[in-house]
């Protein structure tokens, strides 16, 4: 019996409300597979069980369902807002989605009496104004250092700017004029250098140019060469900067998206202009089901893209194609931004000129990525030829272990699939409770821990890399000893050669532990060592980022019964924390308000 068959929809479609909504499509497993909404949910979700259906991505979406809810609500735009919000909840397989949504990184100006500039990311919650948003980190960081060169102001955290008693290397390299010491700036002077940022952000850099050259003449003529020279210089830096930048012209706000869409990928290329300048670009490959329409493509991904947290909607968006509900997602933006947003297809003048480009740029990336899907498809090719298999990988997992003398053990987990890395399911498993250094026992610790409930077949590689030797894979052998899973990967370890350079692995299978011959230009020992290595760099950043915080926290703070203050008097009286771990626990509880229990407890966790 097939799954609409289980699914009663005459009796479904009698009770159905013609309000407007959004519906939510389950299959056997009660997943969420489509989420869709509708002004007039019965005559939408009629829609789809006709006799005669066109698209096949409909038929057999149609075919999987077992049950469906609806949610009434009171209006299109709420619709628009309710399905979007599920979209990101449940990643239905028959929705196109769009895997980046991360919120778009801004330059931040503080309120200070010395205000200071960094970047920020999330909500805006702190006081001060917002410049941007700028597609990527990186374009933050390259506008903060040209910055830099031009303006002296300073991007110090704010702990390390109040507690200078002298300038720090930046003030020599004349890159912060040191309002953290009392007498190297006068706060007049610093507002001015503030004011030139915010015109500077602003892309009004002529503005900019005129004052430094007023400022410049005004000391020459009192005599001041020393600060005229050092305006000369920052008209200089700021004149090179605008050679190198892409002014916009008369577009003060917008943004420009191109489109490309081949075999069932898809392409958009955003081009994103605040303030007459053009802040960059950014190539996005949302997750399209079979059959989609161009349309419906771009539709979902300009709604999930502007309704995504914390995202800048700007005043013209500019598309190659009209949406399919273009009136109602205006109407929802403009009320979304508080003021009027609207769609233009750059038919004419400046936007035909940067749409033609997204365009052309969409086109280019799409065929990169074909490229490369070609290449991953071609390597697993070969990795099957190499270890007769069967059936095609599906899934490839990886592990590997980094720490620092045995300290702050972390193990990473990485996930390929036939398109290549598939970060979502990546893993880190912060290793605790073994002898520091026991490589074997933190193996062995992330295998159970990745493991534990292992229950769904598609979560279970079919072949499991094990970045060590004989020694290493040993672990897994032993986990996978008495398996219940649904089903049993293919154990291989990666054992770098006696010089550790690429080429020269050594791939060892579970069991008999025989190597697996490959040359060094063999595409599937490739695709082994962009797996190894990606492990190996995910277990690294993941080691780093936990030996910072190590370094930033205090060993006391992990004492239990020990807030703040008692840490403070701790520190207070005994000079310091290596003053704390050398005192005796009589000295300890000396301290006021450590009595003799807690002396215990402190010296105790101090040397276990």
């Amino acid at each position: 019996m097939t799954a609409v068959d289980t699914f009663d929809h005459k009796n479904f479609l009698k009770n159905l409300t013609t309000q407007p909504g959004v519906y939510r499509m389950y299959n056997h497993k009660d997943e969420v597979i489509y989420v869709g909404k509708a002004k007039n949910l019965k005559n939408r979700v009629s829609s789809y069980f006709r006799k005669q259906v066109d698209s096949i991505k409909t038929r057999s979406l149609v075919k999987q369902i077992v049950s469906m809810d609806v949610t009434v609500v009171n209006s299109e735009t709420e619709a628009f807002i309710l399905e979007n919000n599920y979209i990101k909840q449940f990643k239905p397989r028959y929705n196109v989605l769009l895997r980046d949504d991360k919120s778009y990184p801004f330059i931040f100006l503080s309120e200070h009496r010395h205000p200071r500039l960094t970047s920020h990311r999330g909500p805006k919650k702190r006081q001060g104004e917002y410049f941007g948003p700028y597609p990527s980190a990186w374009a933050v960081r390259e506008s903060l250092r040209i910055i830099q060169k031009i303006f002296p102001i300073r991007q110090c955290e704010d702990n390390y700017y109040k507690a200078r008693s002298r300038p720090c290397l930046q003030y020599q390299l004349k890159r912060c004029a040191g309002p953290c010491v009392e007498g190297l700036v006068s706060d007049e002077e610093y507002t001015q250098q503030i004011d030139l940022v915010r015109l500077f952000l602003k892309g009004k850099n002529k503005q900019v140019i005129d004052s430094l050259v007023s400022r410049m003449e005004k000391a020459s003529n009192e005599l001041r060469f020393e600060d005229a020279g050092r305006f000369r210089d920052q008209i200089n830096a700021l004149a090179k900067v605008q050679e190198q930048q892409w002014v916009s012209g008369d577009q003060e706000e917008m943004d420009v998206f191109g489109f490309a869409y081949r075999n069932g990928i898809a392409s958009i290329q955003g081009f994103f202009i605040r303030d007459n300048k053009l802040l960059g670009s950014k190539s996005f490959f949302p997750k399209v089901p079979a059959e989609s329409s161009q349309e419906e493509v771009l539709q979902s991904f300009i709604l999930q893209f502007y309704l995504a947290d914390n995202k800048s909607i700007p005043k013209q968006i500019v598309i190659p194609q009209e949406l399919l509900e273009q009136s109602s997602i205006e109407a929802l933006l403009s009320k979304e931004a508080g003021r009027k947003i609207q769609f233009y297809k750059g038919a004419r003048d400046e936007k035909k000129r940067y749409l033609d480009l997204a365009n052309t740029n969409a086109e280019t990336a799409l065929d990169a990525k074909q490229s490369h899907q070609k290449s991953v498809f071609a390597r697993y090719l070969e990795l099957e030829r190499v270890l007769d298999f069967e059936q095609p990988i599906q899934r490839m997992e990886c592990f590997d272990i980094s720490h620092t003398s045995g300290q702050q053990t972390v193990a990473s987990c990485v996930v390929f699939n036939r398109d290549g890395p598939f970060k979502t399911d990546y893993r880190r498993y912060n290793i605790e409770g073994i002898t520091p250094g026991d490589d074997y026992a933190a193996m062995a610790q992330a295998l159970a821990r990745r493991y534990k409930n292992a229950s769904d077949e598609s979560k279970i590689p079919d072949i499991l890399l094990i970045d060590g030797g004989k020694g290493q894979l040993a672990q897994a052998e032993a986990h996978f000893e008495d398996w219940q899973g649904p089903k049993k990967p293919l154990l291989i370890g990666v054992a770098k050669g006696t010089s550790r350079k690429p080429g020269l692995e050594t791939l060892i299978l579970a069991g008999n532990h025989d190597t697996i011959p490959m040359s060094a230009d063999s595409s599937a020992l490739h695709l082994i060592q962009h797996i190894r290595d990606e492990a190996h760099r995910f277990a690294i950043s993941g080691h780093r980022a936990r030996r910072q915080k190590a370094k930033r926290t205090s060993v006391l703070e992990s004492v239990p019964g020990i807030g703040a203050k008692r840490r403070q008097s701790l520190l207070k009286y005994m000079g310091g924390i290596q003053g704390v771990q050398n005192a005796s626990k009589d000295e300890i509880a000396r301290v006021p308000g450590i009595s003799d229990e807690l002396a215990e407890i402190i010296y105790d966790h101090l040397h276990n």
